[in-house]
């Protein structure tokens, strides 16, 4: 772990590609399991690992609006941890869901900004789960703006506000 100068510790990249492979193993397994034909690709961003399952007829993996997706995260995550005895932030994709997903809400994003620069109002925007209010968040900073979340999940959601 690299400590941050806030307190917080960093996992380091050996560590984070250490976390990639125990969940591309745990991953390989259940595609064995499910009778499923994928490829996973390892990498690491932002501080975290990245793991995805690309190829054809993975729809059962994603699941209505990513659900299925979400707890295949969560059981990989668990996997991890039980092998590691770390936390984990990794992020799962599957066939390009998150991909495609992060596309759809940077732009989402970019209209709440527009709207907010023109109006001087708040805009809320519909509940997400956590991975897509990280990204809005994110989207709405690069553009100069601030973003709360606000809610309780299952409809947690955010708020573009004026800077």
């Amino acid at each position: 772990m690299v400590s941050e100068g806030d307190g917080t510790e960093v996992p380091s990249v050996s560590q984070l590609e250490h976390e990639g492979d125990v969940a591309a193993d745990y991953l390989e397994a259940l595609l064995d399991i499910a009778d499923l034909d994928g490829d996973i690709d390892m990498d690491v961003e932002n501080d975290r690992a990245v793991v995805s399952i690309v190829g054809d007829g993975l729809d059962p993996l994603i699941g209505s609006d990513g659900e299925v997706l979400e707890a295949l995260q969560e059981l990989t995550r668990l996997a991890v941890w039980r092998e590691t005895g770390m936390r984990t932030r990794l992020m799962l994709d599957v066939g390009g869901f998150r991909a495609r997903r992060r596309s759809e809400l940077v732009e989402l994003a970019k209209r709440a900004v527009e709207a907010v620069r023109s109006t001087g109002e708040p805009e809320s925007l519909g509940a997400m789960t956590p991975f897509e209010r990280k990204v809005v968040h994110d989207a709405v900073a690069e553009a100069g703006l601030r973003s709360e979340s606000e809610g309780v999940e299952p409809r947690r959601y955010v708020v573009v506000l004026p800077a």
